[in-house]
């Protein structure tokens, strides 16, 4: 795949253009906006790092209400693809201000539903005001439990994607779309 005269030999093919994703940026953003419009939130961004750092940072873009942002970090994955199903924090939320807060995780993507599920609950019992869900990709086709975000950009096939924050093994998160990865890249052995 060749984007910007630059060969990227491992993309089958692209999925989201950058224009498509800024479209679903920009449509996510009125939605969040006129939801917390009512002037009573304190909007928190919850940035679930490294993948979604760059859907973030175009969305507050977008907001058009004050927003405050913030960060965790967590882990269900051992090597490149394969979930363990456990969710470790590694970096955890620290507000004083947590039970004045309205909470909104922003996610790259949610194929099983394990963490936003485990971390919407766990902020809950931390003792944020409200907590909600949105996420850019979003495969419903490999749930495994019972979770639908609030806010969802776009439904993917289950296909290994990569770009626009997303990476395989730290690799591709620079690249300003959303492609698919070819198989022969993440089951080398």
């Amino acid at each position: 795949m060749i984007h910007n005269g630059i060969d990227y030999p491992y993309i089958d093919k692209i999925l989201l253009s950058e224009e498509q994703i800024e479209e679903i940026v920009k449509r996510l953003s009125a939605q969040i906006s006129a939801d917390y419009s009512n002037g009573d939130h304190r909007l928190v961004l919850l940035c679930i790092l490294k993948g979604s750092v760059v859907f973030m940072g175009d969305l507050m873009k977008h907001i058009s209400i004050p927003v405050e942002i913030d960060f965790m970090r967590v882990s269900s994955y051992v090597g490149g693809t394969k979930s363990s199903g456990n969710i470790n924090i590694i970096l955890d939320l620290h507000r004083e201000d947590l039970r004045e807060s309205d909470i909104l995780i922003v996610e790259d993507i949610i194929d099983s539903g394990k963490t936003l599920s485990y971390l919407s609950r766990y902020l809950k019992l931390k003792g944020a005001r409200s907590v909600r869900t949105c996420t850019l990709l979003d495969k419903p086709s490999r749930r495994e439990v019972s979770f639908m975000p609030d806010y969802v950009g776009c439904e993917i096939p289950d296909e290994f994607v990569v770009g626009y924050g997303l990476d395989y093994a730290e690799r591709y998160r620079a690249l300003p779309y959303v492609g698919i990865l070819k198989p022969e890249v993440y089951t080398k052995k």
